[in-house]
């Protein structure tokens, strides 16, 4: 069973993935498991492989959605997209990004701010 937590983050990931299907990106994978964490969405965007983090924020009293990645998160991802990479090294050559989907408010018209290459792998 989902919790309520769950399904909105399932919500926003859909319209995440909506959004980069319609300006052109094409699904990889989504919800890739590793100890580091989840890969919300893996994506490719022509040559380049796009490992997706997807936030909501509901309030902003800590910061918007996009100031939750943050550098402990950042560094969990990077593992994570290895993790990936080793588990289907036919992608392993392509250059790899990391972009937020970040979405503030508590409504279905949620602006969704698309931070392309948001940060490096470090």
């Amino acid at each position: 069973m989902r919790t309520p937590r769950r399904a909105t983050g399932d919500a926003y990931e859909d319209r995440a993935l909506r959004h980069l299907q319609g300006a052109g990106l094409v699904l990889v994978a989504r919800n890739f498991n590793t100890r580091h964490g989840e890969l919300d969405l893996v994506m490719r965007d022509g040559e380049a492989l796009v490992f997706v983090e997807v936030r909501f924020r509901q309030r902003s009293g800590f910061g918007n959605a996009a100031d939750s990645v943050t550098p402990a998160k950042q560094a969990r991802l990077v593992r994570a997209a290895g993790l990936f990479l080793q588990a289907h090294p036919r992608l392993a050559h392509r250059p790899c990004r990391f972009d937020v989907l970040a979405f503030d408010a508590a409504t279905e018209g949620a602006r969704c701010n698309w931070l392309r290459a948001a940060f490096e792998a470090q």
